[in-house]
């Protein structure tokens, strides 16, 4: 529950704006978790291009008991991806770049993966190459990301065809506004579209680790956030992925979103930002380049969050309202209501105007009394053997990942509410032929059978025959497989074992939490390999040394 309590001590160098102090009260009353000595947030927002909302809650650095202000500068996450992707396209208006350009005829060095991959496929998460964040966390050592994205040789899927986040397209795409401009791009960045907007407060940083004036330090609590203990937390050199970072103020971003709305970057840039993201079936996407494309009861919108370490930001825009808001934090966890903050600001705004959003409604359920107990488990694809796992909860199904289904039948069901970072948009249906098999059926009228994990019980010669040591190059990785009490014990690049162990769920597969590894026999039978899966990168190769 929040306390609301004086918090002017919080609130130094917070200008005077042409917003009533009703609704000053009020958006303090939303960031009343705040409480004195901790970390915070600074939000702002804007009616019609006028900014009515200004304010800075917590500090910017609890050592020296330094107030967090409306010009303290956070860094923005990946709510940076929007300004690559204006980069980028100031250079195709120019006829310096095209969106349909193959990208190894501006990053020759990368892999030829025997499928084109455009400028356009990174802006949109649509190029199949794995996301640089978890290649990361496998790798032995701390190689720079680009050497690792180097190192690829293969793709989670046919570029164009599937929507997968991955930051690896905005590592890529400022390398090709740097090798296209002849600048680093901080320095084409701010020339091109933070200057000319007047975001004097915005800076766009090729190296965190520079000092950087008024800059606000990020925390992570331990324990209770009431309990008062904080331990740093930011994404620095190697972990912050080689492209730099954008380190902003919530006002700077509501005068970007205001800019956009606005048109102040040209009509292409404007229109191809926020044009929705299409895959090559035809299948077009809520995101569109570096934006969110949603709409709900108060209309249409344009968003982005961001998150890097403990920072968390959120930028929206309700096209129909003429509203921008933006929310910056630097107190990790504790300010993971981000998006309700943000969103309890703009219903201040939209009842000035006498309007109110209606409240978000749960997922239909469709029919009601099915027995679904007896679908759930553990299914494979049975072209290319990746895993689903669909679970029954409440007589309902939902496959692992995404919303409940919703219940047509005793055996068909499909999904409530599609969304593009759960399965791409895809309004799908599913059907179950027994309750060992079923068939997904996507929008577009494509079948793909999936046959349920048939146990499998190996024996201790046959866990010794899996035991061994496996490297995969493309992640800078290797991992040693040692028979466990009920499966394989792994450990990761000579890490200290975690007791932590893959179980065997069909044959020659073992599953541990999202993680899932399938040996490879050679002709003789014997095990020469493994390809494992994960929610971020699919059937990664590891030869058994």
């Amino acid at each position: 529950m929040r306390v609301a309590f004086i918090l002017a001590a919080l609130l130094a160098a917070t200008p005077a704006l042409a917003q009533n102090q009703d609704k000053t009260a009020e958006v303090d009353k939303i960031f009343s978790w705040v409480k004195l000595g901790m970390p915070g947030c600074v939000a702002a927002a804007s009616q019609d291009g006028k900014l009515v909302v200004n304010r800075a809650y917590g500090l910017a650095d609890l050592e020296r008991n330094v107030p967090l202000t409306t010009e303290s500068l956070l860094d923005a996450g990946s709510i940076r991806k929007q300004f690559v992707a204006a980069a980028i396209l100031l250079l195709v208006e120019e006829g310096k770049l095209s969106l349909s350009d193959d990208i190894r005829k501006h990053i020759p060095e990368l892999h030829d993966f025997g499928h084109t991959i455009t400028i356009d496929h990174l802006l949109t998460h649509t190029s199949g190459i794995r996301d640089w964040v978890p290649l990361l966390n496998w790798a032995s050592g701390d190689p720079d990301v680009m050497s690792l994205l180097l190192r690829q040789r293969t793709l989670n899927f046919v570029p164009g065809t599937e929507w997968s986040y991955s930051n690896s397209g905005y590592v890529l795409l400022p390398e090709i506004v740097a090798r296209t401009s002849g600048k680093k791009f901080s320095e084409f960045l701010h020339t091109r579209v933070l200057d000319p907007l007047g975001m004097k407060n915005s800076r766009y940083v090729d190296d965190p680790d520079i000092v950087i004036r008024n800059r606000a330090l990020a925390y992570e609590p331990q324990g209770s956030p009431s309990g008062g203990a904080w331990r740093m937390d930011m994404r620095l050199g190697n972990e912050r992925g080689g492209a730099g970072a954008l380190f902003t103020t919530a006002a700077d971003l509501v005068l970007w979103n205001d800019a956009l709305a606005s048109a102040r970057l040209g009509k292409f840039v404007t229109e191809s930002i926020q044009a929705p993201a299409t895959l090559s079936n035809g299948r077009k996407l809520t995101y569109a380049r570096g934006i969110s494309l949603l709409t709900e009861s108060a209309g249409r919108m344009l968003l982005h969050g961001g998150g890097a370490a403990a920072y968390r930001s959120i930028a929206a825009h309700f096209l129909d309202h003429g509203i921008s808001v933006a929310v910056l934090c630097n107190a990790g966890e504790a300010s993971d209501a981000r998006d309700d903050f943000a969103a309890g600001i703009v219903d201040l705004i939209l009842a000035d105007k006498g309007f109110k959003r209606a409240p978000s409604t749960p997922p239909p359920a469709g029919i009601t009394g099915v027995d679904v107990s007896g679908r759930a488990g553990l299914f494979f694809n049975e072209r290319t053997n990746e895993p689903m796992r669909v679970v029954a909860n409440n007589g309902r199904l939902a496959i692992a990942g995404g919303r409940p289904l919703v219940t047509l039948a005793a055996e068909r069901f499909r999904v409530a509410r599609p969304s593009t970072n759960f399965m791409s948009n895809d309004d799908f249906e599913l059907r179950f032929l027994s309750n060992d098999q079923f068939e997904l059926k996507s929008m577009e009228g494509v079948t793909t059978h999936y046959r349920r994990a048939r146990p499998f019980a190996p024996s201790a010669d046959d866990l010794k025959a899996f035991a061994g040591r496996y490297e995969s190059d493309e992640l800078s990785a290797f991992l040693d497989l040692t028979p466990g009490r009920q499966g394989l014990a792994a450990r990761l690049n000579d890490a200290r074992p975690l007791g932590l162990e893959f179980r065997p769920v069909d044959r020659d597969t073992f599953q541990f939490g999202n993680f899932t590894m399938r040996f490879v026999r050679d002709n003789a039978g014997k095990v020469v390999a493994l390809d494992m899966n994960s929610p971020v990168f699919r059937s990664v190769r590891f030869t058994r040394r």
